[in-house]
């Protein structure tokens, strides 16, 4: 940034030779604001990466601009060539758009859409794609999506200049008609016409090719990034321990993001909304087009006056247009400004109206054991209820901010005929000239009311990104408490696990765990025992490093492979090798392996379904699901292992099966049980027992005799 910003002074440098040399007035401009962008791009390396990019192309736009509209004003522009010098106006348009770039670069809400967008600009993951006919081709991320991006923008900006040039074209084909200029009608038609259409047509079957390559690497990357924020260091499992944690981040990941990139459309087609880079890509075409057509629809109307007194206002129509826009943007505005609100509130209910439905496919057994199928539509509708009424409430502000938006647009056309009219009927235009001012100033007025054209749609991206940025931080406090615990987690000195003064509560403050120390010998197995609800699983939960609520410190050998089986275990849908091989891949053991470990967990009838695909938590009885998690825990191998109530679904002989095939198995692995039967007595050497404390809570004491 720092090179292009002093090519951008050094364009200023030339443009204040040019005026003194000259005395062009536009040289003298082009000098200021040329400067003006030569600070801001220089300070711009300070700045988001993905705004970075805009004020790129629009400083080295400035630079090209700027020295080829000096050549005229120097007066070394070929003759034969007058007809395409280009403007002054042209290059301090892209130097305004860099400086307000990097202004706007500032603003708190721009920040937030900024830092998000940042992961993609700023990955360095290598990638390969393909430009046809070119041979495909590795680059880092990052390049090639900044590449698309300067692509795209310079597409959007041929597209304003083809249709500033198709404006002209229109006017010369009705002034044609209006004075029955055969050939130059027919000219313009046959030759004129189609040539423009065709080049725009080609160019916007490009721009929905790279749009559509760009904003599905840009979700790709986003999506692993939040991927790898939530699931990594059990980020997940603390933020549902949060109170008032994010709700659903399921569709933070799946749907928030792909609206965030592109309001959930496909490559900029068939969308419901607006994301950062079509607001971005609208922002500029709208942008450029406002520019284009002020200075036409100025020097139209630079000569008009106010109808019956005759008073004339260097480019009424763009006065009238902004001030008719203006207005309609306030009062939009205070029409609907609670629509992001309410945006917010309907994506929550919906996606906890799906979450509850999911819940009742995934537990479809149990509501029907139970009979429970009219609680859960009554609680299912209660939900949606939800839903209905906030639904109702956004109808009812989306009703009267269409209503505005209809009559004004309705309104809007009118206005240039009314104005220009006068002057079509005394002659002092051609009809030609008066559509044409005409469809200047409905672009200009168009361009004016941005805000109150896409109001919903920013009320809906602004719902997305306050979501986002809601994740993004109840990650980061889950992230901090994952750096600095309240429950200190040391390496053991004596190989074995110390709990030292532990005391854990509940997310809601309650406490259950009193002060309580004792230590677990390494192989010694050691059975946990107390009342339920005593706060047996959430003290394993805390030796494991899990439970975010608490204070004390808790010892564990240095390396150790620790393991925890939970009374229901997780069995991801998809092949019964990667069931068993979980949390490993399917390919990570060999048949033999997992027929063995299946055999030992007495699954032995399952040995030859391995790549059978299915929903084995559906599949599977409550019993089978707790052999599977004790077949991963002997293919895995731990050194100390946790079974919380892992085989209380078990009856007491297949029980003692698997504790024995644990000890054959896995002779080097410590194991601590929960457990409320008597029968586990045998399998254990120590005990520790959870017994209410006088203060609150339970406190953990540890038997000074062996329990077999």
């Amino acid at each position: 940034m720092k090179a292009l910003s002093l090519a951008v002074a050094a364009l200023a440098g030339v443009s204040l030779l040019v005026y003194v040399k000259s005395g062009e007035s536009s040289a003298a401009l082009l000098a200021g604001f040329a400067l003006v962008c030569a600070y801001s791009t220089f300070r711009s390396a300070g700045i988001s990466t993905f705004l970075k990019i805009f004020v790129a192309i629009f400083s080295t736009e400035t630079v090209i601009f700027g020295g080829l509209s000096l050549l005229g004003d120097a007066g070394y522009w070929p003759d034969s060539l007058q007809e395409y010098q280009l403007p002054t106006t042209l290059a301090l348009t892209v130097a305004m758009f860099s400086t307000a770039t990097f202004a706007v670069s500032h603003i708190r809400v721009v920040r937030s859409i900024s830092g998000i967008s940042d992961h993609f600009f700023q990955s360095a993951a290598r990638t390969s794609a393909r430009i046809w006919p070119l041979p495909r081709f590795q680059c880092a991320e990052n390049t090639l999506g900044a590449s698309m991006v300067v692509f795209l923008v310079l597409i959007n900006q041929a597209q304003v200049a083809i249709d500033v040039r198709l404006s002209f074209v229109g006017r010369d084909f009705f002034t044609a008609l209006q004075s029955k200029d055969a050939s130059t009608f027919w000219r313009i038609l046959l030759t004129v016409l189609p040539l423009w259409i065709f080049v725009f047509i080609v160019l916007a079957l490009i721009e929905i090719v790279v749009q559509a390559m760009l904003t599905i690497r840009w979700r790709r990357c986003l999506t692993g990034y939040y991927l790898k924020r939530w699931l990594n260091g059990a980020t997940h499992y603390r933020m549902s321990l949060q109170a008032g944690g994010s709700d659903n981040p399921d569709q933070r990941i799946s749907e928030d993001v792909n609206r965030f990139i592109d309001g959930g459309g496909f490559g900029g087609g068939n969308q419901s909304g607006y994301g950062v880079y079509s607001f971005s890509n609208l922002l500029i075409s709208t942008l450029s087009s406002l520019v284009s057509y002020s200075i036409i629809l100025w020097s139209l109307s630079a000569e008009f006056t106010i109808p019956r007194l005759e008073i004339a206002v260097p480019g009424l129509l763009f006065w009238v247009a902004l001030v008719y826009a203006t207005l309609g943007t306030f009062i939009t505005h205070a029409i609907g400004r609670s629509l992001a609100g309410l945006q917010f509130t309907h994506q929550k209910y919906e996606a906890d109206f799906r979450f509850s439905l999911a819940r009742v496919r995934e537990y479809s057994e149990q509501v029907a054991l139970l009979k429970g199928e009219t609680t859960e539509t009554k609680n299912a509708m209660g939900r949606f209820t939800r839903i209905f009424d906030n639904f109702l409430a956004i109808t009812q502000v989306r009703k009267k901010i269409n209503a505005f938006v209809i009559l004004y647009g309705q309104l809007s056309g009118y206005i240039p005929y009314i104005v220009a009219a006068p002057f079509y009927f005394i002659g002092k235009i051609q009809f030609g000239v008066l559509n044409q001012t005409a469809q200047a100033f409905s672009t200009v007025e168009s361009a004016l009311k941005f805000f109150v054209n896409y109001y919903g749609s920013i009320a809906d991206f602004k719902a997305v990104l306050d979501r986002l940025t809601g994740f993004d931080e109840q990650i980061d406090k889950a992230h901090a408490l994952e750096a600095s615990p309240p429950i200190a987690l040391l390496p053991s000195t004596n190989g074995g696990v110390s709990v030292s003064h532990l005391a854990l509560g509940l997310a809601d403050g309650r406490a259950i765990i009193a002060d309580s120390s004792f230590e677990i010998p390494v192989h010694q197995a050691t059975l946990v025992s107390g009342p339920s609800g005593s706060g047996k699983s959430t003290l394993f939960r805390a030796i494991a490093g899990l439970w975010p609520n608490g204070k004390g410190s808790v010892s564990i050998p240095a390396g150790a492979r620790v393991m925890l089986l939970p009374q229901k275990p997780y069995i991801p849908i998809g092949s019964l090798r990667a069931a068993v091989a979980y949390p490993a891949d399917a390919a990570a053991y060999d048949d033999a392996t997992i027929r063995a470990a299946l055999e030992a967990a007495l699954l032995g009838a399952f040995t030859t379904r391995l790549d059978e695909e299915d929903n084995w938590s559906m599949r599977l009885s409550g019993g089978e699901q707790q052999r599977l998690a004790v077949a991963r825990a002997l293919l895995a191998k731990p050194d100390w292992l946790f079974l919380d109530e892992a085989t209380a679904a078990l009856d007491e002989d297949s029980e003692a099966a698997l504790y024995r095939s644990f000890a054959e198995k896995l002779p080097e692995a410590t194991i601590i049980s929960i457990g409320h039967r008597s029968t586990l007595n045998a399998f254990h050497q120590r005990k520790i027992t959870l017994s209410a404390a006088s203060a609150g809570g339970f406190v953990a004491a540890q038997a000074d005799q062996t329990v077999a």
